[in-house]
């Protein structure tokens, strides 16, 4: 894992953007084990957070082979451009299903195990984000908030579907139920999200157990108030363990200057 807070040249960025990151993990209220990962690292422009799933600590290990597998391709394979980063991004998730496919094969109890995934990639000229499972990414924009990634759940696609309203989503019992993740089960058919970066830009990465406790207009509200980035990521922490703490808790935050 990268220092929690830093700040460096991402990615291959024009000289004019400077990024800086923040990430903080913290168990929660009512769980035994954290199995959420993050990485942030400003140098090679990688930053993701991974939430595990499949019990018997297999969950960590999941994240923790994904948050790896990320590190280890993205250091090793260029991405200064859109095409460039795209293709990287799409190797992070084949290699990590591949490295929990060698997971299971020794340890079969661990069948189950997965892992949400959300992993940003700066590039030269903007961004790339890989989305699969629950977890968010939002972007700060000029002081309007956007949530980039749209859930993978059963409930989410009922809320498409128009059976169950957005407001009934955030509490349904079944919101948690993934249609997506990145298992041993096949491929993770991760959502590619491609974008230009401005100044001032401001990314949210983001594990479930943030963003069930924390509405987008308290998330809003956290982020617009001015503030290091190390006292933003910890603020959200709070909010959320104020709000129940009911899930492990993670943000990683972006910061274009």
């Amino acid at each position: 894992m990268s220092p929690a807070c830093g700040g460096g040249q991402g990615g291959g960025m024009e000289e004019r953007m400077r990024i800086s990151a923040c990430g903080r993990s913290d168990i929660g209220l009512r769980r035994s084990n954290n199995e959420d990962a993050w990485l942030a690292d400003t140098e090679s422009g990688l930053f993701l957070v991974a939430d595990g799933m499949g019990g018997a600590a297999a969950g960590e290990v999941a994240s923790d082979l994904f948050a790896r597998t990320a590190a280890r391709v993205v250091v090793s394979g260029p991405h200064r451009s859109e095409a460039l980063a795209v293709a990287c991004l799409r190797r992070v998730f084949t290699e990590a299903r591949q490295a929990i496919l060698r997971h299971v094969a020794q340890h079969p109890a661990h069948a189950a195990m997965g892992c949400t995934a959300e992993l940003l990639l700066l590039h030269r000229s903007g961004f790339v984000l890989g989305h699969v499972g629950d977890s968010r990414t939002y972007l700060l924009r000029g002081g309007r908030l956007r949530l980039l990634t749209r859930d993978h759940t059963l409930v989410q696609q009922e809320v498409d579907q128009g059976i169950v309203s957005p407001a009934e989503a955030r509490h349904h019992l079944m919101r948690n139920v993934l249609l997506r993740a990145v298992t041993a089960n096949g491929p993770a058919n991760e959502d590619i999200i491609r974008g230009q970066c401005m100044a001032a830009d401001l990314f949210l990465l983001c594990s479930d157990g943030f963003s069930d406790m924390v509405d987008d207009a308290r998330i809003l509200e956290l982020l617009v108030r001015p503030a290091p980035l190390a006292e933003k990521a910890a603020r959200c922490i709070d909010a959320a363990r104020r709000a129940g703490g009911g899930d492990n808790i993670t943000v990683v935050l972006v910061a274009v200057e």
